[in-house]
């Protein structure tokens, strides 16, 4: 089966050398806006200002603004005062270094610990993503995390399945966009945080376009 897989990659990738790659997948879509196209009010959660309590975003502004075409950032709670922490980074170029940075590289460069990184899928009535649960620490704060990274319209877990898209799209001379969708919340306890995220997640999709849900869940491509 590797060898299969390394067969596979192979010539996909000598397919997508020659089709040059040279059309953004974005510029054939239609444009998404964060800020417009995730709702400040949805379910039983509302946007609350940030504070004392941030959101982790620890790359320097240039390098963001090279990365990523938009970032988001908000911090919501619901009505029994739960608070949940959202970032998505969309980016339209995902090929190498411009692809979108791992929170397990990116937290401990704040100065966290990450104490368990686990592959998962993560239930929601659309279908399962698939996704990376965090436990990352720093003194006394304890923030379980959610996340997954979109390829296009395919959500992806990592490295050799991201490239087999890019390739797919290489194969069309396409380039692929792409984001990084993560929630968190600080609770020491690790079960609740996760899911209560997976209810804020489910009912964010279930509050937008059936085209933003595709494109933030990474569930528009069979």
């Amino acid at each position: 089966m590797p060898f299969i897989l390394a067969a596979l990659m192979v010539a996909a990738s000598m397919g997508a050398m020659l089709a040059r790659p040279s059309v953004k997948l974005s510029e054939e879509r239609t444009a998404i806006s964060l800020q417009s196209a995730i709702p400040t009010h949805f379910g039983d959660w509302h946007e609350i200002p940030q504070s004392h309590l941030q959101v982790v975003n620890p790359q320097a502004k240039e390098l963001l603004d090279k990365l990523y075409s938009e970032i988001l950032t908000r911090i919501y709670v619901n009505a029994t005062g739960y608070r949940i922490m959202l970032s998505i980074a969309y980016g339209s170029d995902q090929r190498g270094s411009l692809q979108a940075h791992k929170p397990e590289a990116c937290y401990p460069a704040q100065g966290f610990i990450v104490e368990t990184n686990e592959p998962g899928d993560l239930a929601t009535t659309f279908g399962a993503i698939p996704v990376r649960y965090l436990l990352a620490t720093m003194g006394p704060r304890r923030e379980p995390l959610t996340y997954w990274f979109t390829v296009g319209s395919k959500a992806v877990q990592g490295t050799t399945q991201k490239r087999l898209v890019d390739l797919r799209y290489g194969l069309t001379g396409r380039i692929p966009d792409g984001l990084l969708f993560r929630v968190s919340s600080i609770d020491p306890d690790p079960v609740r945080a996760y899911e209560s995220q997976q209810r804020f997640v489910n009912q964010l999709l279930a509050s937008v376009s059936p085209d933003i849900r595709k494109r933030l869940s990474g569930l528009g491509d069979p």
